[in-house]
């Protein structure tokens, strides 16, 4: 039994980790600031699916003020805090002493960083110096956080792999995340703090975000209203299940890197720094993929298939700023922790639309 921090705790994929971390018996604690860059009220039932009775009303004046801003149940709480409020931060980590910490808070979302820059600035670099700083003065034994696919930008070379050049990222929410590589890479070289970080690739599944794709097309299928199709469906992306990517987490919880060594390389350590330089640290980064990128096509033929009902499609170019297909290289994931994602995108959307169905009437 370990005592954990998993921030970004009612979205979805904290609310996911919290809910096994719970199931094998972990002590959880988890923050959220519940903003509204999607509908709070999705964020509260996750919550609510934990076991955690929120206020009513859910989104009133005060939520989150005195005795309202935590919520308990058994070996869990959450308190309502953002990660940008670097006293509440240090307090957090002051009264509680956490063996790992996951990281899953940030800004979401690529085209909202060009309307709202410094929301990314103020959670995603801000908020994470302030988590290092914490894990830096509590001693915690991991810290693992979310890095994204996107640091990767409009790279030519295919499969994506962690040892590529990732230096020209084509969002503000990209270079947060490559910011945040860089951030953990010195704090595990001047402390000792073993950090990973975890490349997720477009993550989808039941309480999922609404802002992602599968979410309004499956919306707008069930409704019978028009889905924009850009690049004619031809675009590939590495979908990869909730399910898949939870286990990966929890393996990789457990698998806190090591400096390197003498001339060699070390557990855990990428394996081109000895190329590069002479730092050492405890270091690492994963991509977490389903190996296998599915045609935007094959994508919606899955959530007709699982809904039943006949899309009605706008064909449109493809988007400014777009990339025609991510994939990702899963070696060093299989290698290190023996676990590769393997939910077909055909089971994936169907537990999806069956929750979708049963959430929404």
């Amino acid at each position: 039994m370990a005592k954990i921090l998993v921030t970004g705790g009612a979205g979805f994929i904290g609310f996911h980790l919290t809910k096994a971390l719970l199931a094998r018996g972990d002590e959880v604690v988890s923050i959220d600031n519940l903003n509204d860059y999607y509908d709070p009220q999705l964020k509260l039932d996750r919550l609510k699916a934990l076991g955690l009775q929120t206020p009513s009303p859910l989104m009133g004046e005060g939520w989150g003020e005195g005795e309202n801003s935590t919520l308990n149940t058994k070996n869990l709480t959450f308190q309502k805090l953002d990660l940008a409020d670097r006293q509440g931060i240090e307090t957090l980590f002051k009264q509680n002493q956490f063996d790992i910490v996951v990281n899953l808070g940030a800004q979401a979302g690529v085209r909202y960083s060009i309307e709202n820059p410094h929301a990314y600035v103020d959670s995603n670099l801000v908020g994470f110096v302030n988590i290092l700083e914490g894990c830096r003065h509590s001693k915690v034994k991991h810290l693992v956080y979310a890095s994204s696919s996107s640091v990767y930008g409009m790279n030519i070379k295919q499969p994506f792999s962690t040892e590529d050049r990732v230096d020209y990222p084509i969002s503000l929410y990209a270079a947060t995340k490559k910011s945040n590589e860089l951030m953990a890479h010195t704090y595990s070289h001047l402390y000792g703090i073993p950090t990973t970080g975890l490349r997720f690739f477009t993550v989808y599944g039941l309480f999922g975000r609404p802002d992602m794709a599968y979410f309004s097309f499956t919306k707008k299928i069930l409704a019978g209203e028009t889905i924009d199709v850009f690049n004619n469906g031809e675009m590939q992306r590495d979908f990869t299940y909730i399910g898949d990517i939870v286990e990966g987490i929890t393996r990789v919880m457990q698998n806190a890197p090591s400096p390197l060594m003498g001339e060699g390389r070390g557990e855990g350590e990428l394996s081109n720094t000895k190329k590069i330089t002479n730092a050492a640290a405890p270091y690492k980064i994963y991509n977490i993929g389903n190996n296998q990128p599915v045609t935007l096509r094959r994508f919606i033929t899955a959530i007709e298939t699982a809904t039943g009902q006949k899309a009605k499609e706008n064909l449109l170019p493809m988007q400014p700023g777009d990339v025609p297909i991510t994939y990702a290289d899963v070696d060093e994931l299989i290698a290190d922790t023996g676990f590769k994602p393997a939910t077909s995108i055909e089971e994936g959307i169907g537990k999806f639309v069956e929750w979708y169905k049963g959430y929404y009437n």
